[in-house]
């Protein structure tokens, strides 16, 4: 059941996060995974990026391209690029092939980026961002080749991968190498890595408010949708709704879909608010033209 959407400020939720909480999210997170994967269907195409070092040598990131069936060089389709969750830990870009699929169907060319992880290349997270800034910027400067219209491009994420898209479209991206994208789409998004937000100065140090959304929103974010269960026990429903209002002081469309009894990584393909968070999805790049050829 989606919750009606929130204008006003919630009091902040406790900032502690169990050790078990965060084991049995990422154990959801691996069985949603491999669910995926035994029926996820296939990207048509993947696009090297960026070299990045890797063990003694080096290796491509890459773009996990969906194209429509009818897809032509020439076209200037809308695209979206979707950054997996993981907690800059771990992940993979096969999170987000359902949606991707979804939206290529509907003729969007879209896509599930491939970042850097503490796990896969022992980074920290303001990697995980520059990684996301630079596959948004290739994406805008290879539009043509990929048929897109370069100023129909939107960031999309869940969790960490929420943040690394929330990253290209504040004032954190501000000396990036990317314009900021069209719109943003979010979901559970890790807004606030101040040293009093989500792992903080704990994990980030002197980096934590350098890369952290809440702290870097200002006239020049994009409209945003931002995906939320009331029953996250990692982001709190407050960050969202300080997102919100910060925008909304701007005159910036910033919706916020709270889903009643929901946890973190409800928005996952195979968990019972996954094709609604597909409709409300969908409408919302519908009103800012997104499924016109």
């Amino acid at each position: 059941m989606i919750l009606t959407m929130i204008d006003r400020m919630i009091p902040p939720s406790p900032r502690i996060v169990s050790i078990a909480t965060l084991v049995s999210t990422f154990l959801l997170t691996v069985a949603s995974t491999l669910a995926q994967k035994e029926s996820a269907p296939a990207p048509d195409a993947k696009l090297a990026f960026k070299s990045v070092v890797k063990d003694q040598g080096r290796e491509p990131l890459q773009l996990h391209v969906f194209k429509p069936s009818d897809w032509k060089a020439s076209d200037r389709r809308a695209a979206i690029v979707f950054f997996f969750g993981g907690g800059w830990v771990s992940g993979t870009p096969e999170q987000f092939y359902p949606q991707c699929r979804h939206l290529a169907d509907l003729g969007m060319v879209a896509i599930s980026a491939e970042y850097r992880t503490r796990n896969s290349h022992g980074v920290t997270p303001e990697k995980c961002v520059e990684d996301g800034s630079e596959a948004i910027a290739w994406v805008q400067n290879h539009a043509e080749k990929l048929g897109i219209d370069v100023n129909r491009i939107a960031a999309a994420g869940g969790s960490a991968g929420g943040h690394v898209a929330a990253t290209t479209g504040t004032g954190v991206n501000q000396n990036g190498s990317a314009a900021r994208p069209a719109l943003l789409v979010l979901f559970n998004p890790v807004l606030d890595t101040s040293p009093g937000g989500f792992k903080g100065a704990r994990v980030l140090g002197e980096k934590a408010i350098d890369i952290s959304p809440l702290h870097h929103l200002d006239a020049d974010v994009p409209p945003t949708l931002i995906f939320l269960g009331d029953a996250d026990s990692i982001v709190p429903v407050s960050d969202a709704a300080e997102f919100h209002r910060q925008l909304a002081s701007h005159g910036i469309e910033c919706e916020l879909a709270l889903y009643a009894d929901e946890p973190h990584g409800f928005f996952n393909s195979g968990r019972r608010s996954y094709a609604d968070t597909l409709r409300v999805m969908d409408a919302f790049l519908s009103r800012y033209g997104f499924f016109i050829k």
